[in-house]
């Protein structure tokens, strides 16, 4: 019990200087009884994260407290129930927090509070720069999950028993106290105490904070999912266009140089990390290749619509697989096949045979006719052989023409499965994200 000489801070003061004294040893009467100190924090703010470092940046308001078994006065004797004493002059427990990175650069508090029955509250604002495991494979939809460990950095626990305020306080005022409005928010606090063994014998303790904060994705969803995917469906729309009398390769061209120039202008929004591909670049190469296999798409429409006349028959695999099985499942059905002959043939329109000159010196008594039937004959071999020749071309005609006409049902049928796939990449892309999105916020 201190003695003071008159109730004012001064005497006060000048009866501490003995406990000033002992500032450099534990404040226990006897060194077997372990020290109680309560941790106890206000998280204010959410400064950032780095994901390409791995570090969560927050601003806390830290308080510790425990009791100086040697100090204690009578409040009415010495006129204060508290006084304020520099930090230097008194024992302060050795707590750290583990995932500390940086320097604290925070302002610094020289002074603690030091109450009549011996308790110290020391409190002081804290820049934590303190590593975190980041997983930003859901960005701009992610929670992260980070630790703030507190434990003495030499005692064990034995000399020093480190436990916390109640979780729901520090919950409450955190969120009461934080008023940024940043790129992130709190979703919650939690604590847990561990015990580790030593080869001391003596156990060693470690209080663990984990703090989820939740990205404001609105900013992401604005900047990049919105335009990436009214680029797409732009793109998706561009099969509407017939080939035949428009240049679609042209607009798609033009598509992808402003969809090209579009993400170089939004990559400072993407995270660099080289631990997991995050979703979303996923999703914007994705829109990206099918921009690309689109406009190749288009050029193969455009050059069978152009020179297929020139082209060999389709082969009988790009027969069966194209026309018959990709036709059927985007609901073209491949076209009949023409007939062979077109041409209606008189069987009795053989070829004319030319007798032999046996059976004209044999049958050569007998004619009587006149020579005008010679030149009839002639005239009809003839005429046989120039249907013959017409009936040739006009087949080789339409067997041409039945080729050109089967390789642009198979280029009409790749359209129309580019089309499909099309649809259905966008379907799953805004169910995937709105599952994410809804996932992200139902997280407490």
């Amino acid at each position: 019990m201190l003695n003071c000489t008159r109730p004012d801070p001064l005497s006060l003061l000048e009866a501490l200087k003995p406990v000033f004294d002992l500032g450099t040893i534990r404040p226990v009467t006897d060194m077997s009884t372990p020290t109680n100190v309560t941790i106890d924090f206000i998280l204010a703010g959410i400064l950032g994260v780095d994901e390409k470092a791995q570090l969560l940046t927050t601003y806390i308001w830290q308080t510790l407290v425990w009791r100086n078994e040697f100090v204690s006065w009578d409040p009415e004797q010495c006129g204060s129930s508290w006084i304020t004493i520099p930090r230097n002059l008194l024992w302060v427990p050795d707590v750290v927090i583990n995932e500390f990175m940086e320097k604290n650069s925070a302002p610094v508090v020289p002074y603690s509070y030091l109450f009549s029955d011996g308790r110290v509250i020391d409190k002081m604002p804290v820049r934590v720069v303190s590593s975190c495991r980041l997983d930003i494979y859901t960005f701009p939809f992610d929670i992260q999950n980070c630790t703030l460990s507190f434990n003495s950095y030499l005692h064990t626990i034995s000399a020093i028993y480190v436990n916390h305020s109640p979780i729901e306080k520090i919950v409450a005022l955190s969120k009461q106290v934080m008023t940024s409005k940043g790129e992130w928010q709190l979703v919650g606090i939690t604590v847990k105490t561990y015990i580790y063994p030593t080869t001391l014998g003596d156990p060693y303790q470690e209080v663990r904070f984990y703090v989820s904060v939740r990205r404001r994705a609105t900013l992401y969803v604005v900047n990049l999912l919105i335009p990436s995917c009214f680029l797409i469906t732009v793109d998706l729309f561009s099969f509407v266009l017939p080939p035949k009398s428009v240049d679609r390769s042209l607009f798609k061209m033009t598509l992808i140089l402003g969809y090209t120039v579009f993400l170089f202008s939004m990559n400072d929004l993407l995270p660099i990390t080289g631990d997991t591909i995050p979703l979303i670049n996923v999703f914007l190469s994705l829109c990206l290749t099918m921009m690309v296999a689109s406009l190749l798409e288009t050029i193969l429409i455009t050059n069978l619509l152009c020179g297929s006349a020139h082209y060999r028959p389709v082969p009988r695999f790009v027969r069966v697989l194209v026309l018959q099985i990709l036709g059927r499942l985007v609901l073209l059905s491949p076209k009949p096949r023409a007939l062979e002959d077109r041409v209606i043939q008189n069987p009795a329109a053989g070829e004319i045979k030319e007798p032999s000159p046996v059976a004209e010196g044999r049958e050569a008594p007998e004619q009587k006719g006149p020579l005008e039937e010679d030149k009839a004959l002639q005239e009809l071999r003839s005429l046989g052989r120039d249907l013959q020749d017409f009936h040739l071309q006009l087949k080789q005609q339409l067997d041409g023409n039945q080729g050109s006409e089967d390789w642009i049902q198979v280029g009409f049928i790749i359209d129309r499965l580019l089309f499909g796939l099309y649809i259905i990449f966008i379907l799953v892309s805004f169910i995937t994200m709105t599952v994410i999105w809804l996932q992200s916020y139902n997280i407490s």
